[in-house]
């Protein structure tokens, strides 16, 4: 489907737990591309409203002040998991402050659908497998967040390419791709296989404007793509991790009991959830990290690189034979 939005990029900046928040939102914008961020590093309730609050006021300045700037859209991440005690305090924020796109994750997409529909936003579905893909456009998910293998995160299982192309099967909503992408090449890719945005993650963490500390955004500097591992030993759900972070904590994968309970509860004080900040995700595009950047310079080189795969892409189909 055509892409509701004049973008720069087909490009959103992840949602990303203890990285993305209100700065980071705004310079994505700016730069062209999408950005979001997960409700629950707002914390208390009150801190939700004024980051909302900084967003909507941040993107009509950018407006009033620079005319026929290319603002990509805003989105907030919501945790649909029954864990989560303040969803009903986070749709009232949703309802009030309107964010084009509404992107739930670890449950259902349906509490959300009346409230964003009602305003004429549009709800996009996180999901790591096609079942739960089909459930979201059951339950009248307008688009789906497809989180592939190479996610940093939580993370999926299936091949962006054999993910897009299987849902491509019975949907033909807004698509968005996730999954070890990191530069415009890949970027140019998943448009090719069939999708219509990417999600962006790590590649976002090393940037002058995330709320990632400094030592995490030098670990992503440093390293590569076998410093990462992937475990469901953290939070309950398979997620990718840095080595190098999980031995700092001195944490051993193979000591961890093999059942944890999942808790996604946004009520929780930054104080019990402290231990998450030293715990740090990354996915497998690792590797084309070299530097801690803006996201304007980040944004720009990935315009370049998919630019040139796009041509190189149509001189190879010129090239083709004809039958």
């Amino acid at each position: 489907m055509p892409v509701p939005f004049d973008m720069r990029l087909p490009v959103i900046a992840a949602p990303m737990f203890l990285v993305s928040g209100p700065e980071l939102v705004l310079a994505a914008c700016r730069a062209g591309i999408g950005g979001a961020f997960p409700t629950p590093n707002a914390r208390p309730i009150d801190v939700l409203e004024q980051w909302m609050r900084q967003i909507t006021e941040g993107l009509a300045a950018i407006r009033r002040d620079e005319p026929g700037v290319r603002l990509g859209p805003w989105a907030a991440n919501l945790v649909t998991h029954s864990s989560n005690q303040r969803l009903p305090q986070d749709l009232e924020l949703i309802a009030r402050y309107q964010p084009p796109l509404v992107i739930t994750a670890l449950g259902s997409p349906k509490p959300a659908i009346d409230v964003v529909h009602g305003y004429g936003g549009r709800v996009i579905a996180d999901v790591v497998n096609l079942t739960l893909a089909r459930k979201a456009v059951a339950a009248g998910a307008d688009g789906l967040a497809c989180v592939s293998a190479g996610a940093g995160g939580h993370t999926g299982h299936l091949s962006p390419f054999a993910f897009v192309s299987a849902v491509r099967q019975f949907f033909d909503g807004l698509v968005i791709i996730g999954g070890g992408i990191a530069d415009g090449a890949g970027v140019a890719g998943a448009i090719a296989c069939g999708a219509d945005l990417v999600y962006m993650g790590t590649r976002f963490i090393a940037t002058a404007e995330s709320m990632a500390p400094p030592a995490y955004k030098q670990m992503l500097v440093d390293a590569g793509t076998e410093d990462v591992v992937i475990s469901d030993r953290i939070t309950g759900t398979p997620a990718s991790w840095l080595v190098p972070s999980l031995r700092a904590a001195g944490i051993d994968l193979n000591a961890l009991p093999e059942k944890v309970e999942r808790n996604y509860n946004s009520n929780r004080s930054i104080e019990e959830s402290r231990r998450w900040k030293d715990l740090w995700a990354a996915g497998q595009g690792v590797g084309l990290i070299s530097a801690v950047e803006p996201v304007q310079a980040v944004v720009a080189r990935l315009e370049d690189e998919y630019l040139a795969a796009a041509r190189r892409f149509a001189a190879q189909a010129d090239a083709a034979p004809r039958r």
